[in-house]
């Protein structure tokens, strides 16, 4: 996680510009805001078939770049167009295994029978918000509303399981959907804001299912969200 944004942070540097104070008497009106981001969340799987529930601590982490696009003169409208990577965890008792007709699900009924039980996905992230904040060119603390959508790629989808009495099994999820798209909502003042994101695509394909049902399971992702100019 720490070389992915170690890559980004440097690949992204030459095109930031921020709020800059050249002097005691002068600043700059044409400043952008929030050009950096990072955020932890918990996320919630919505949708899940009878008997799957969730277990241990979901949690996922985001962090990219979004060029910031002032629409008016004050600079308190704008937009927001990004690129960034995120890591998503999700923790439950539906268990994925290798067959040689593919994978199949089942549940685990137990929790003496495994350990840690997850789906993992590693995701290449394009953000697009609208934004207002009632910032100024000398202001650093101030409300934003961000909304907007993100859009994924899954380069890395896997799912893993440790049992009580044997080995770590882990293998590339090829069911998992490649292209997840969501909702987003951003609200906060100063350095902590909270961050809201609703998938409108499920984490799975659509033909898969477990035993009779289909899964549609849809990640609800909550959390705090930090801006860096």
């Amino acid at each position: 996680m720490i070389r992915y944004v170690v890559i980004l942070f440097f690949m992204c540097c030459f095109g930031m510009y921020g709020q800059v104070v050249g002097d005691s008497t002068a600043v700059d009106s044409r400043y952008f805001e929030d050009q950096f981001y990072i955020g932890i969340t918990y996320n919630f799987l919505l949708n899940q078939p009878e008997g799957v529930s969730q277990r241990n601590l979901s949690y996922g982490l985001q962090a990219g770049f979004i060029r910031d696009i002032p629409l008016n003169h004050s600079r308190t409208t704008a937009l927001g167009l990004g690129f960034g990577y995120g890591v998503y965890s999700y923790y439950s008792n539906l268990k994925a295994e290798e067959t040689a007709s593919g994978i199949s699900y089942s549940i685990l009924e137990s929790d003496n029978d495994f350990k840690r039980n997850k789906i993992e996905t590693h995701m290449l992230e394009v953000p697009f918000e609208v934004r207002w904040r009632n910032s100024t060119a000398s202001e650093y603390k101030f409300w934003r509303l961000y909304a907007g959508m993100k859009f994924g790629y899954v380069f890395g989808g896997r799912s893993k399981l440790v049992p009580v009495d044997t080995g770590k099994i882990s293998f590339y999820n090829e069911d998992i959907r490649d292209f997840q798209y969501g909702l987003t909502l951003n609200f906060g003042y100063n350095t902590f804001n909270l961050h809201a994101y609703y998938s409108l695509t499920g984490v799975f394909n659509d033909n898969v299912v477990v035993g009779n049902e289909s899964l549609n399971t849809k990640p609800l992702r909550i959390g705090l969200i930090f801006y860096i100019l």
